[in-house]
C-alpha cells in the first residue's frame, strides 16, 4: 500500500479528484434526486464524506505529517491560514458543506451539494497549482 507522502503531487490530486467523482457517482446512481433534493440521506451523507475525504486527502499530501496527536478542522485551517487567506475560508465553506451539513445532517439540496463539490474541486486544484509551483 503505498502512503500518502509517497505519492507525487499529481497522483495525490488525480487520487482526490477520484474520491470527489465516486461521491457525485454515488448521488447519481443511489440519491434518488427529485425536485431539487436528493430523497435518501443515506447517499447524501455517503457522498458527503467521501467528497470531504478526497479534500483532506489533498491537503495531507500538501501539508504532510502533523508532528504530535490526529489531525482535526483547526490544523487544517491553522495551516491554511498561512498560506492562503482565501482558500481558508474556501476550506471552512468545505468543511460546513460537506462534512457537516451533508456527511452528518444528510442534507440532500441539491444546490448545497453541488455548491460544496465546486469548492471541493477548488482546494483539490489549488494543492496542484501550490506544489507545481
Amino acid at each position: 500500500m503505498i502512503k500518502k507522502q509517497e505519492l507525487s503531487t499529481q497522483e495525490a490530486v488525480t487520487e482526490a479528484k477520484r474520491y470527489l467523482s465516486n461521491a457525485k457517482d454515488i448521488l447519481r446512481e443511489k440519491g434518488a434526486k427529485e425536485d431539487g433534493f436528493y430523497q435518501d440521506s443515506k447517499y447524501v451523507k455517503m457522498a458527503g464524506h467521501t467528497a470531504y475525504s478526497g479534500v483532506l486527502f489533498a491537503l495531507d499530501h500538501y501539508f504532510g505529517k502533523k508532528t504530535k496527536g490526529r489531525k482535526d478542522v483547526d490544523w487544517y485551517k491553522a495551516n491554511l491560514s498561512q498560506q492562503d487567506k482565501k482558500m481558508l475560508q474556501t476550506f471552512v465553506s468545505v468543511y460546513e458543506l460537506l462534512h457537516l451539513v451533508m456527511a452528518y445532517d444528510g442534507v440532500g439540496d441539491a444546490e448545497v451539494v453541488k455548491l460544496g463539490f465546486q469548492r471541493a474541486e477548488i482546494i483539490i486544484d489549488w494543492v496542484g497549482l501550490r506544489s507545481a509551483a
